[in-house]
């Protein structure tokens, strides 16, 4: 099955600075500053998780990437491996799911990694959200 085409929305390690950021390195079209409302943004060990937030009112900030068509597949492979992504694991530590994102322009559908059901639920039963909203945290 052919995924399709659409930018990606990052907001943890693989933003500008950050220890991931060189995976994209040459193979990215765009950068642009986004926001992703309705969602809440915990810290990880060393990276962080974005959950559906269930009041919706949270948001994530972040940016959209745009992926030039030739680099495409081999990018979506890796960033699902570097997010532990598998299609048919439920219980994947990292979800890929399409959202609408926002940004100075409006809104745009991207692609982006969500905590995994069970990892959602936890956090959300007994972590406290990053009130900022922002990778990396300050310190």
């Amino acid at each position: 099955m052919t995924e399709r085409h659409l930018p990606f929305f990052v907001y943890g390690t693989l933003r500008a600075g950050e220890r991931n950021h060189a995976l994209l390195a040459g193979r990215t079209a765009s950068w642009t500053p986004a926001t992703l409302p309705g969602t809440l943004l915990f810290e990880g060990p060393g990276y962080p998780f974005a959950v559906a937030d269930p009041a919706g009112a949270a948001v994530v900030h972040g940016d959209v990437v745009d992926i030039p068509p030739e680099h495409f597949a081999r990018v979506l492979a890796d960033l699902d491996r570097l997010e532990s992504y598998a299609p048919d694991d439920p219980g994947s530590l990292y979800l890929r799911v399409v959202r609408d994102v926002h940004t100075a322009r409006g809104p745009r559908a991207a692609w982006l990694y969500l905590a995994g059901p069970s990892l959602a639920a936890d956090l959300l039963d007994s972590a406290h959200p990053i009130p900022t909203g922002t990778w990396p945290l300050p310190g």
